[in-house]
């Protein structure tokens, strides 16, 4: 006999059912890492990496920064990214050994959580002359409104004022213990995993409204920059311009002293592109640019005009200043670098040497086709010149004339072509 449970049972297990939470897994953390200079490339890593970070349903963007600093216009953009980014963002300063300076520090107050690695440092903000030959009215102008920039930020983040226009106006620098202590930032957090458990639980107000973050235990979902913006990174680095625009310009000159040659046109024609591409992110000095090209000129005309190595000596200073003077900052880690710039001027001059000697010989071989090529030849006599006759050369008869008799057999060496006579003279062996 079959035993049923009674239905007053059967209801009460239906709502103990129901009123069970179900676990589930927290919304995945996007993650990017912020590392170098700021610059547009990192403006369009981190408009990519919200925008991917929001799509792809994740509820956070965790960014890793460690910068000296960069491009006041980039930075900016990227701050107001943050400021209006729809899901939180949280910077990590980090890993150990990391920095946010300069530009770095704008970007971390940005961020709906700030938060450090052991053994970092934050500041330095003071802004640096991109341009050259800036008065001190303007740098003060530019002070004052890097100033207002930051502490809005503070505010609008709840963190240190004060301390934030002191970054600005006395460059000062702090520990991340400090800067926890001063309230820069909102923790300490070795790893991204130990900050996505501190923060877990943390009400932030994003663009889209409050947002309570759920963090802890959330799986990790990585934004690779892409070989494309890698790419475009490397070739923001002054020093990668440099070299890209002298190996542009050997390319081409190579291509014109040897036309037909085609490779050395191609590569030289695609890295002036590049150089080009990558001049334009970065704050050039024209003057510097000049000073490159009359580098170049003065080691063309070197071949052309003997100064005893002089024009060599004034190309190399040229080009030498103009390295130095082509990105107009004060910023160290925006200049072309010392070690670059002598390696690749004595390099361009030796190759530029060796391309146009190489031109200028094959210019001053003796031709070996057409009338010039006869010059030189051997010729037999097929009848007496005395002093006209007939010869045979390279299988053909041609008229000859000579000088000095010549009898039928003998050789005869040609000495000019006139027409289709042949003016030879007896052969010496």
């Amino acid at each position: 006999m079959s035993r049923r449970l009674p239905s007053a049972a059967v209801l009460v297990a239906l709502a103990l059912l129901a009123a069970t939470p179900v676990s589930s897994a927290p919304a995945p953390v996007a993650t990017v890492v912020v590392d170098g200079v700021i610059s547009p490339v990192t403006l369009r890593l981190v408009e990519s990496a919200i925008t991917r970070a929001k799509t792809g349903g994740a509820q956070a963007l965790v960014i890793q920064l460690d910068t000296p600093g960069g491009l006041e216009r980039s930075m900016r953009a990227i701050c107001q990214r943050l400021l209006n980014a729809e899901i939180p963002v949280v910077v990590w300063v980090g890993p150990t050994g990391a920095r946010a300076a300069s530009a770095g520090v704008f970007i971390t107050m940005a961020a709906h959580v700030a938060a450090m690695a052991p053994a970092t440092n934050i500041g330095a903000a003071h802004p640096v002359s991109v341009g050259g030959g800036v008065d001190k009215e303007s740098m003060r102008k530019v002070e004052n409104d890097a100033a207002a920039y930051i502490k809005s930020i503070a505010e609008k983040r709840g963190r240190n004022v004060q301390w934030a226009e002191d970054a600005v106006r006395k460059s000062v620098s702090v520990t991340e213990k400090e800067a926890l202590s001063l309230k820069v930032i909102d923790l300490i957090a070795e790893d991204v995993p130990s900050l996505l458990a501190a923060v877990d639980g943390r009400e932030v107000v994003t663009g889209a409204g409050k947002v309570v973050l759920r963090t802890k235990g959330a799986r990790l979902k990585e934004i690779p920059m892409g070989w494309r913006l890698e790419a475009l990174k490397a070739m923001s680095d002054p020093n990668i311009a440099f070299i890209l625009m002298t190996l542009g310009t050997i390319g081409l000159l190579a291509e014109l002293y040897n036309p037909g040659a085609i490779l050395p046109g191609i590569v030289g024609a695609i890295s002036l592109i590049l150089a080009f591409y990558s001049l334009q992110t970065l704050p050039i000095n024209y003057a510097g640019v000049l000073l490159i090209l009359l580098g170049i000129v003065l080691f063309i005309l070197e071949i052309k005009v003997m100064s005893y190595g002089l024009l060599s000596l004034g190309g190399i200073a040229s080009m030498v200043l103009g390295a130095l003077l082509l990105v107009k900052t004060d910023a160290p880690f925006m200049k072309v670098s010392l070690a670059v710039i002598i390696p690749t001027v004595v390099t361009f001059g030796a190759l530029l040497m060796v391309v146009v000697w190489m031109a200028v010989r094959s210019q001053m071989r003796r031709p070996v086709t057409g009338p010039e090529g006869m010059v030189g030849s051997i010729a037999v006599a097929k009848t007496d010149l005395v002093p006209r006759g007939k010869v045979l050369l390279q299988g053909e008869i041609w008229d000859a004339v000579s000088d000095e008799p010549l009898r039928e057999g003998e050789e005869a060496e040609v000495k000019a072509v006139a027409g289709l006579t042949l003016t030879v003279r007896p052969h010496r062996k």
